[in-house]
């Protein structure tokens, strides 16, 4: 089976997401793999842009291929705190 590479091809993510996506410099499911979930989402926050954390989910759907309604379900926690943790200054 063939990789997929273009961000509108992963599982949960669309247009719009591809879009936010591509507008940080993130225009490839590798560019997305090379991220993670959490830093292709803070990257789009340091933007400007104001996502909801749908998209957070989203992208850790597509970089496992499950459904980003399990993730936000089962997941929501560990994301969120690694979110903040990646936000806090180094000191």
């Amino acid at each position: 089976m063939k990789p997929v590479n273009d961000l509108s091809q992963l599982r949960n993510l669309g247009a719009k997401s591809a879009e936010m996506l591509a507008k940080v410099g993130i225009c490839t499911a590798q560019d997305l793999r090379q991220l993670g979930a959490v830093q292709a989402y803070l990257r789009v926050i340091e933007s400007g842009s104001k996502p909801s954390l749908n998209l957070l989910w989203a992208i850790e759907g597509a970089l496992t291929d499950r459904d980003w309604r399990d993730i936000a379900q089962d997941e929501a926690l560990p994301l969120l705190l690694a979110v903040e943790d990646a936000q806090k200054p180094i000191s």
